[in-house]
């Protein structure tokens, strides 16, 4: 287990795993991957998820850790377009290492090409978003509640700006579960929001299938919400497999699960912010 904190300044992992972890990604930075969540980790969170963008350091930030490391892939359940856009990564310098992994992996955007590759939509997407103001009527959720469209991919629920969010989104959790099933498709809780997304798309896959095309030896991965735990799992199965991994939870009190597992958490983005600029120091 980890810290049951949920902030730190301490740049040291508190756990064996994490400390064994970060010395192997100073020795081998080149065999390196960094795995970043964007809302809540590279970017604070806001009320309207339209307005978020990534805070104010990141791109120094990346753009000097990129280049000495293997590869870093922001892995988030935004389409790439919008990560791309919303992060400032477009014509970056210093960033020809990054992949933005949209979608939880079904949209892939490069650096080096600036183009977005991607399946078709999964057809219960646009099924569910239609039956959608309907249910939500239903359910009676009230004021407050926004639909947030996801490139035809996925469809969310905030209920962050409601009259009560707990209250609206413990009432929407059964409707929207049987209206996701009914479409093959499943519902992925989050801080204030349920996401109704194809099943087999989450950041544990698309980390894993992204250290595999890497090679990579030693893994970072920092995150903030319940949707990042399929991507704990991955690194902590990595780390069965003998691949060094450094847990990190951009600290937040809404959600204290990754608190709980982390062997570093970190004060919100400006935190994971000054943790990639201190390890870019630190490995020269």
């Amino acid at each position: 287990m980890g810290t049951q904190e949920t902030h730190s300044t301490d740049p040291v992992p508190t756990t064996p795993a994490g400390r064994e972890a970060l010395a192997a990604i100073l020795a081998r930075p080149a065999a390196t991957l960094v795995g970043l969540d964007f809302d809540g980790t590279l970017a604070p969170i806001v009320e309207n998820p339209e307005d978020a963008r990534a805070h104010p350091d990141a791109l120094a930030a990346l753009a000097a850790l990129a280049p000495k490391v293997a590869a870093v892939a922001v892995i988030t359940g935004r389409p790439a377009e919008v990560a791309v856009r919303n992060g400032g990564f477009a014509g970056a310098r210093g960033l020809d290492h990054l992949t933005v992994l949209g979608h939880y992996g079904a949209e892939r955007w490069e650096a080096r090409t600036q183009e977005i590759t991607a399946p078709a939509p999964h057809p219960g997407v646009a099924a569910v978003r239609a039956e959608l103001p309907a249910v939500l009527d239903a359910a009676g959720a009230g004021q407050g509640v926004r639909v947030e469209e996801k490139g035809g991919r996925a469809v969310a629920v905030h209920t962050r700006r409601a009259a009560d969010p707990l209250a609206a989104f413990e009432t929407l959790r059964e409707p929207l579960a049987a209206l996701a099933a009914r479409h093959g498709l499943i519902v992925e809780p989050g801080r204030y929001v349920l996401e109704l997304r194809p099943p087999g798309m989450d950041k544990g896959v698309a980390l894993l299938d992204h250290v595999r095309a890497t090679g990579a030896g030693s893994v970072l991965y920092a995150g903030d919400d319940l949707g990042d735990l399929p991507a704990f799992s991955a690194v902590e199965k990595l780390r069965q497999d003998g691949v060094p991994g450094l847990l990190v939870c951009s600290g937040s009190t809404e959600v204290t699960e990754l608190a709980a597992r982390a062997d570093l958490v970190v004060d919100g983005p400006a935190g994971v912010v000054r943790l990639l600029r201190d390890l870019a120091g630190q490995l020269g």
